[in-house]
């Protein structure tokens, strides 16, 4: 399995704008994300994907279409214009983008189903905070 990065959905009131915002790109077959740095590790994310962290969780994924120079001195991120819903897991946000190696990807979840179906993102933190999760 390819490796995986994870990115906050910065500017992304909900899930649902997020996902708006990206199957808006679908006339083009990809959205770009401008990052400052190629990642060392890009060859070994070929068939990876791009998790979305929202509100202190992973809530989706973008498969990873590759990196491409923009010409003004950074690199875009494109990934396929779609979220696919995943297990929501907590993750503390951060800058950037981080690795996110095979093992710890969380699994997608069925058609139809979103991850606010399951448990809040408040909710899943907070049990993880206290080590219940």
């Amino acid at each position: 399995m390819a490796l995986s990065m994870t990115k906050i959905a910065f500017g992304a009131q909900s899930a649902a704008s997020l996902r708006q915002w990206l199957e808006s790109h679908a006339p083009v077959g990809e959205a770009r994300l401008t990052t400052r740095y190629m990642p060392k590790r890009h060859e070994e994310m070929a068939g990876g994907s791009l998790y979305w962290i929202f509100n202190k969780a992973i809530i989706g994924r973008s498969p990873l279409l590759g990196f491409m120079d923009n010409g003004q001195g950074r690199y875009w991120i494109r990934v396929e214009p779609k979220l696919i819903a995943v297990q929501s897991i907590p993750r503390r946000a951060h800058q950037g983008w981080r690795y996110l190696e095979p093992a710890d990807a969380p699994a997608d979840l069925g058609e139809g189903m979103d991850a606010a179906d399951l448990m809040p993102a408040e909710m899943l933190g907070e049990l993880a905070r206290l080590g219940l999760v």
